[in-house]
């Protein structure tokens, strides 16, 4: 289970009118982990996710997916990943069933049987072309045809993005539905939309500017990050508390003082809680509320497709 099958290591990338979109980025993520990454629109998620692809050449550093550099890897271990990106497009006039007879020849495990059954769940029609669909099935449609191959490895960058609140949760409702029935699948998965990750992920990534600036398990990250309200007796005795683990400055309002916290251990407010004249309120905080203490703002739309290399492309 220690295995690592998506790595990166000091990798690097600008594009030619020198903006830097990746620097020194190091990533890990090991065998059977649903990994979130999240960040501000041009924290270089979708370029990051190219470049492990193949799909862009770094400037330095290295990038692999079950321990190939995907830039040459053989076509038998491409087919060992799936992808699925946000400006997927699908054959509009062909139905799964063709698709599926398709694509069955070119994946040596492809699964038809678990194909259709992908399919009847989300209730996605079997011989319909796929241009009679809505944005949100065809989307369910293209990981679903990502699924049928039964990867070891899938990456999908922003797979809900652009849908409205309704076919957002159906999709992240299959997605997950799905990978809490199958073998084993490792998940990289790049999205903006962060309140479906805490159903999602096991792990989780933030990227700023270019690097990974901070990645746990999700678990630790929720028991790590907390909110704490400080009541004091009078407005004096706040403006000298000091919360321990405080990661930005704390918001002080009369006698009342919040705080966001980090603690790496419990026991870190025993002696505040213990003062006199002062009361003390821990509260829990989302992902989505994390995000936006450390990050600032949480984006609204995702990465725009940066150029790729016109050297070679995904086969």
């Amino acid at each position: 289970m220690s295995e690592t099958l998506i790595e990166a290591r000091n990798l690097a990338k600008s594009f030619r009118d020198r903006t830097v979109a990746i620097k020194d980025l190091d990533l890990a993520v090991k065998r059977g982990m649903v990994y979130g990454l999240i960040g501000r629109n041009g924290s270089g998620k979708t370029t990051a996710l190219r470049l492990l692809l193949g799909l862009l050449q770094p400037d330095s550093g290295e990038a692999r997916i079950l321990g190939w550099n995907f830039w040459r890897a053989p076509h038998d271990v491409r087919s060992r990943v799936a992808y699925v990106c946000q400006s997927q497009c699908l054959p509009e006039s062909l139905s799964l069933e063709q698709l599926n007879w398709c694509l069955k020849r070119c994946h040596q495990r492809w699964d038809t049987a678990y194909a259709r059954q992908i399919a009847e769940k989300w209730s996605l029609p079997w011989q319909r072309p796929l241009g009679s669909l809505s944005g949100g099935r065809q989307r369910q449609a293209a990981v679903l045809l990502a699924l049928a191959g039964r990867p070891e490895v899938i990456i999908l960058d922003e797979p809900a993005a652009g849908l409205d609140p309704v076919a957002r949760r159906e999709l992240i409702d299959g997605v997950v539905e799905v990978l809490t029935q199958s073998d084993g699948c490792t998940v990289l998965l790049s999205t903006h939309l962060i309140g479906d990750l805490e159903r999602l992920a096991s792990h989780i990534g933030i990227m700023d500017r270019g690097r990974i600036a901070l990645s746990l398990p999700l678990e630790n990250l929720l028991q790590q990050f907390k909110r704490v309200q400080v009541i004091c007796d009078d407005d004096e005795l706040a403006a000298r508390v000091a919360v321990p683990g405080t990661i930005a400055v704390a918001r002080r309002t009369g006698s009342v003082l919040n705080a966001i916290v980090r603690w790496t251990h419990n026991g870190e407010l025993d002696a505040l809680q213990a003062t006199a004249d002062i009361r003390v309120q821990v509260f829990p905080m989302g992902l989505e509320e994390i995000f936006l203490e450390l990050f600032g703002d949480l984006p609204t739309e995702p990465n725009p497709i940066e150029p790729q290399d016109s050297k070679k492309g995904w086969d």
